[in-house]
């Protein structure tokens, strides 16, 4: 059998004749001589030797086999592969000759190379996201709810980004007349700044006085505002546009403040809302209001929060047991400009153009809490019925081409309020937006929704009416090409 060796190999062969050796050998390529692949088999070295040499043909640096010597004791190492052993069971017993075992791992290499889970194994490596079945579920459920979420936080980003930049030109577009008005608002004798109404953060209002001409000085129509701004950016100074133009008219504007979100939530803006209103009907007639005619109007958010502040009134006055700073009597009407007043069908559509649902829902106090805060459900509800009889007459304006709250909102509520019985009567504008009816009509000084007002305030005084429609007409603000490019890229 050694005649097939080289000279040297022979002669090395010769030299460990003698030489026995307890080994374990664990390579799944070479086949164990007993049964148990644990036993510890005294072999030669030549015999080793022998089976090493006849295949060191088809062996590599990779393949070779691994055994341990460690003097004379048990010492097993585990296969480095295998889910190549698994292929083909390897026999407990010798195979008759070394050419059967040649031929037997040639047909594993056939294998582990025909398989594409297993051909990266034999150099050590692993492919990551894809090497077995097994993982590859997980993996790609985990890239995908990854990938997923940076998609949400680029297409969020980006849309941030966008409202940014439309808001800031559209600011640009409008700023011949935000700076009149300005310096209206700080320089003015007309206008009363920072009044404060409570004890909170920011309650505070201004107010807006009629110039006097010693003729017309008996008590003053009111109007008791709330300002909107998606209930993040509301601020008093947003209605001074309004209170300059209907305190030229006789008429005396309080716009409240409130906190906003994160500062708030609807529930603390709701109550500083109630804070200044009841202020409003109780001091107004130091600043020459009429107490019996004060109206209580709301603007987009500003809107829903005033009419929540309202209704909640109205309860809390239908429960004998309470005690209330204001009464719903005092309120002649409620003008609801541009408002969503169910805040269920709202939260979806808002999600496309802000805020989110999700900061819609911590600002709402939860998804659980959206119909406490939304005057059309509440209204509508048999055991409130005796609040719902206490509510003033309601009147509500909105564009039909109002893309960030829906016309509908305003149409929805109306007719749940006439359904229970309470005065209402809704004002559409057709083909005025969101900033339209508030922003550039007023600028431009051809304002619908400035006539309504008046009609509706003065009405059954034919004397103001008259002093009105003497007016000469109302300024222009802001340039038409400019004011029309702000209506385009407005973000509102």
């Amino acid at each position: 059998m050694h005649k097939s060796f080289s000279k040297s190999t022979r002669l090395y062969i010769s030299k460990m004749q003698s030489q026995i050796l307890p080994i374990s050998i664990s390579n799944p390529f070479i086949p164990n001589r007993t049964s148990s692949s644990s036993s510890i088999l005294p072999i030669s070295a030549s015999s080793q030797a022998e089976a090493v040499f006849m295949n060191s043909k088809d062996y590599d640096g990779d393949d070779l086999a691994h055994s341990s010597i460690e003097d004379g004791k048990k010492f097993e190492t585990k296969p480095f592969l295998p889910r190549v052993s698994s292929h083909d069971s390897v026999s407990n017993t010798l195979l008759p000759s070394a050419t059967t075992s040649s031929v037997s791992y040639q047909q594993r290499r056939r294998r582990a190379a025909s398989d594409p889970n297993l051909s990266d194994l034999r150099g050590g490596r692993r492919r990551f996201f894809w090497n077995s079945a097994g993982r590859t579920d997980g993996d790609k459920f985990y890239i995908t709810g990854f990938g997923s979420k940076m998609l949400g936080y680029i297409r969020s980003g980006y849309k941030l980004m966008t409202g940014f930049l439309s808001l800031q030109c559209y600011a640009f577009l409008i700023m011949p007349g935000v700076l009149q008005v300005a310096y209206y608002y700080y320089f003015s004798s007309q206008v009363r700044r920072d009044i404060v109404f409570g004890d909170q953060p920011r309650n505070k209002l201004d107010i807006y006085l009629p110039k006097s001409d010693g003729k017309n000085d008996g008590p003053k129509p009111v109007i008791a505002f709330i300002t909107g701004g998606a209930w993040v950016i509301g601020y008093k100074a947003w209605g001074s546009l309004l209170g300059r133009h209907l305190s030229g008219t006789g008429i005396i504007v309080a716009c409240i403040d409130y906190r906003n979100y994160p500062k708030a939530t609807v529930n603390e803006m709701v109550k500083d809302a109630s804070r200044g209103i009841s202020f409003v009907c109780n001091n107004i007639t130091e600043y020459g209001g009429d107490p019996n005619r004060i109206y209580l109007m709301g603007q987009s958010a500003g809107a829903h929060i005033a009419a929540c502040a309202l209704v909640e009134q109205a309860i809390t006055e239908s429960d004998a047991t309470q005690t209330t700073t204001w009464s719903v009597s005092q309120i002649k009407a409620y003008l609801g400009l541009s408002g969503g007043y169910n805040m269920f069908n709202l939260a979806d559509h808002l999600n496309t153009r802000g805020p989110y649902k999700s900061i819609l829902m911590r600002i709402m106090e939860g998804e659980e809490s959206l119909s406490k805060y939304s005057p059309e459900i509440i209204v509508q509800d048999p055991k409130y019925t005796n609040a719902v009889a206490l509510l003033p007459p309601v009147t509500l304006f909105h564009g039909t081409a109002d893309y960030s709250i829906p016309a509908d909102c305003s149409r929805t509520f109306a007719d749940s309020l006439q359904r229970v019985g309470v005065k209402a009567e809704l004002k559409l504008y057709e083909g005025k937006t969101h900033t339209d009816v508030f922003v550039q009509d007023p600028m431009r000084g051809d304002d619908q929704l400035f006539d309504d007002l008046v009609a509706q305030i003065h009405a059954g005084y034919e004397e103001a009416l008259a002093r009105q429609a003497r007016a000469p007409p109302r300024r222009r603000l802001v340039p038409e090409f400019m004011l029309k490019m702000a209506g385009k890229i407005s973000p509102f």
